[in-house]
């Protein structure tokens, strides 16, 4: 049940109400029975409700304001004041129109017209007789149409389940005027006056709290014992929700009072303490507000603090969320907001220390120093985001280390392998227990300034759980455009990162989702030469390691040569990580010779390497010789850097078919499908017997079978292998490929070109097959790289099996 509501279809003018009228009483049965009597007209003016649905006998007033409601009653009032009332199946419709509207409606005689102080038209209408619309017969300039009545089924006056449902409806209808608080007592003295039992039916359905589609399903229904039935289904539904809501309410003014109870013996508490000598509540918050007049913050972030001291301040000390709220004040006041440290723009300083740290890289430190003039001639540029990628011990983490020294900036380094919780960057809800910010603000906090450089490593290694996806949570934190308000969910607002200097680094930036990749500029890092390894273990590496074992160059020297073979014979990588740990391994074997006073010999020789390292185990692991028919080298790129990888093949008699084993992913085992495709496909120009081919089975293998391998790049070599074995040919010696194949023919460039010329370098490989496309990456590598190699482009696959397979036959040629 619930107040009677003023029902507002629109605003509209209409004539002045006589305010000498009487009141409007409550039906009786005999004004029941005479209305019931009356004929209706053929023809009605139809009047859509928005939300509301008149029942009969039911007085309600309706404000109305659209154009065509207020012609429509403008006419039934000038004549016979009948209208008929059908609710709108969509409120928001504005002009509806026959399929917009229920069927089903309610006679409606026009009582009063009221006009309101704000210039609004309150109307009163009276419900008569329930009506069905048989056809709309004219929609301008308001709605008619052609009725006819729908005659109401009564159950007879013997019938006692009718009368027993009455009397609960009247009885329940005066519960729940009495348990609500909204309705006033007096309406129980109506409920108790209304002798129709079918008004009082409609009387307590109009005024339910259901919605327009209950209410109009309410009125549909012909037999006035079932729609009583229903009716009385949902006032016990309304009691029981009405009798929960009370229930809550008595349980919370309960725990209320108990709140005020504890709030007294707090403040008593509070005052023993005092006397005691401990810290009140007003010392702790009276600190936190000195602190926070030091702080550079501007209008909107001291309000926020504000607002959360005060509701510190309201908390009771005792709580739990007193000591989260403190923390979070902590936290608010540890960060630097709005300091930075001042850049220094000594851009010859900044190239000295770049080269002082790092050998070779010239594209990264050329890039750096780019930087750095674009920030010293516009001081308010927004950071861009850099992205070092290459393979591991190429010095991508140390570059930024090395930024952050040459600006003048503090350097923050926050580790991002194997993180899987996006809360680590953006934070946890305060609320939580144990809630901490993400490691950005936390790194922040750490550094002191609000512009550091901030390196995010391992960027390609962050992976997704439950917890959610961190590399989308980074997509805020990355974008220029967006960090300047970065939200912190401990925090709770925008913090501004536009000022920080992101440094990433990855390994492999297939992993990187294409959104975060593509927030960064990316600058890739290749691997070392053996030159240029000998130069950084001599100038960096040895005097490191010795100084952190505790000797001198007096202790120890390396030549060049010894530090060559430590290169080609111990290590074979990108970077110079194994590098360091092989000369860590020498310097230790002299620390420990120093310490037991024993002889040793200060300049190592290459007996000593030996004898300390090992025999060499990778010297011999080059380029195969080309005795062995089918067996060709091939170039691969890996998330380390390039390698060299050797295709084997070999035939025995069969049926054709084909075996390929080593490891392989989809990309390389359909390289190999092509590669024997185009051979059955040009037998006859490759001067092989097409028959032949159907004879023998063919087995392709990739060594070290424990590796996954893929990729297209191997197609060029595993084609060569092929028509090797089958002519029984050997294959130029030191000579290494790499390209992809089409069953056209053509041969396709690849990447990682400079990777893959390091690997070949390492392997003593002369010659190299490429696509004629990759040219241009060759051109962009350095000459000195380059040098004692020779580079055949090709086009086409005939041009690679002319340059590869020579004229002369394998030792112990097989007879096809």
């Amino acid at each position: 049940m619930s107040q009677q509501k003023i029902i507002t279809i629109d605003n509209l003018s209409l004539q002045e109400f006589d305010s000498e009228a009487d009141l409007i009483p409550l039906l009786t049965p005999e004004d029941e029975e005479e209305m019931n009597n009356e004929e209706l007209p053929s023809e009605l003016l139809i009047l859509p409700l928005r939300n509301t649905v008149l029942f009969p006998g039911v007085v309600i007033p309706i404000t109305a304001g659209r154009d065509k409601s207020i012609k429509l009653i403008d006419a039934a009032n000038a004549s016979d004041k009948i209208i008929g009332v059908v609710s709108q199946k969509n409120e928001e419709d504005e002009d509806p129109t026959e399929n917009d509207i229920n069927k089903v409606g309610t006679v409606a005689r026009i009582l009063r017209v009221l006009k309101m102080p704000d210039g609004n038209v309150t109307v009163i209408l009276q419900g008569k007789k329930r009506f069905e619309i048989d056809k709309v017969t004219a929609t301008e300039p308001y709605m008619k149409a052609s009725i006819k009545e729908i005659k109401e089924e009564r159950p007879t006056k013997k019938d006692k389940e009718f009368s027993a449902i009455i009397e609960s409806v009247r009885d329940l209808a005066i519960q729940i005027i009495t348990e609500s608080p909204n309705i006033p007592t007096e309406a129980t003295f109506a409920i108790k006056n209304i002798e129709s039992n079918s008004f009082l039916v409609n009387f307590v359905s109009s005024n339910m709290n259901l919605t327009v589609t209950e209410k109009q399903d309410l009125l549909e229904i012909n037999k006035l014992k079932e729609r009583a039935l229903a009716t009385l289904k949902y006032m016990n539904l309304e009691f029981q929700k009405l009798e929960l809501k009370n229930d809550i309410q008595s349980k919370v003014r309960f725990d209320l009072d108990q709140q005020q109870r504890e709030y007294f013996l707090h403040q008593q508490m509070k005052t023993i303490q005092e006397e005691l000598g401990g810290v009140s509540q007003e010392e702790e918050i009276e600190e936190l507000r000195t602190k926070s007049k030091t702080k550079i913050w501007d209008e909107k972030t001291q309000k926020h603090f504000d607002k959360e001291l005060s509701k510190m301040q309201r908390s009771n000390p005792q709580s739990p969320d007193f000591g989260i709220q403190r923390n979070y004040l902590e936290l608010f006041l540890d960060l630097p907001w709005g300091k930075y440290s001042k850049d220094k723009f000594d851009l010859k300083k900044a190239e000295k220390i770049l080269d002082r740290d790092h050998f070779g890289l010239e594209d990264v430190k050329k890039r750096m120093i780019e930087h750095l003039a674009v920030l010293k001639l516009r001081n308010d540029m927004k950071s861009p985001i850099l992205c070092l990628t290459g393979p591991p011990g190429v010095g991508k983490t140390s570059i930024g280390k090395s930024v952050a020294e040459a600006l003048g900036r503090e350097y923050v380094r926050v580790s991002l392998g194997g993180l899987r919780d996006e809360a680590e960057i953006r934070g946890h809800r305060k609320t939580y227990i144990g809630a901490m910010p993400g490691r950005i603000l936390q790194s922040l906090k750490k550094a002191g300034t609000s512009n550091p450089v901030f390196v995010l490593d391992e960027i390609d290694k962050l992976s997704t759980s439950n917890q959610g996806d961190p590399s989308s949570a980074l997509l805020e934190v990355l974008d220029p455009e967006q960090n300047s308000e970065f939200y912190d969910n401990f925090l709770e607002m925008g913090y501004d990162l536009s000022k920080v200097m992101f440094i990433a680094t990855s390994n492999n930036m297939a992993t990187i989702q294409p959104a975060l990749k593509d927030r960064m500029e990316i600058i890739k890092m290749s691997g070392y030469t053996i030159e240029e390894k000998v130069e950084i273990a001599k100038q960096h590496l040895l005097p490191k390691q010795l100084k952190e074992h505790g000797l001198t160059a007096k202790h120890l020297q390396i030549g060049k040569k010894q530090l060559e073979k430590i290169v080609e014979g111990y290590t074979r990588e990108s970077g110079v990580r194994g590098l360091e740990n092989k000369i860590a391994q020498v310097i230790r074997n002299a620390a420990k010779c120093v310490a037991m006073e024993e002889e040793y010999n200060i300049k190592v020789t290459d007996e000593d390497i030996v004898k300390i390292l090992g025999v060499p185990r990778l010297e011999r692991d080059k380029s195969e010789n080309n005795d062995v028919a089918g067996v060709v080298t091939g170039l691969a790129w890996t998330s380390v850097g390039g390698d060299i990888l050797f295709i084997e093949s070999l035939i025995s008699p069969g049926k054709g078919t084909m075996t390929i084993t080593g490891n392989l992913g989809t990309v390389m085992k359909e390289s190999a499908t092509i590669a024997l495709e185009y051979i059955k496909a040009n037998a006859e120009l490759l001067g092989l017997n097409s028959e032949m081919l159907a004879k023998y089975n063919i087995h392709l293998h990739v060594p070290e079978g424990a590796t996954p391998k893929d990729g297209p790049s191997a197609g060029i070599a595993m084609l060569t292998s092929l028509v090797s074995v089958f002519t029984q040919k050997k294959i130029k010696k030191s000579l290494a490929m790499t390209g992809e194949i089409t069953l056209r023919g053509k041969v396709l460039p690849v990447g990682g070109i400079k990777e893959k010329i390091l690997a070949a370098k390492r392997a003593n490989i002369k010659e190299i097959i490429l696509c004629h496309e990759n040219k241009s990456d060759i051109d962009e590598i350095k000459a000195e790289y380059l040098t004692g190699l020779t580079f055949h482009y090709v086009k086409e696959m005939h041009e690679v099996l002319t340059i590869a397979i020579t004229k002369d036959k394998v030792k112990n040629a097989k007879t096809l």
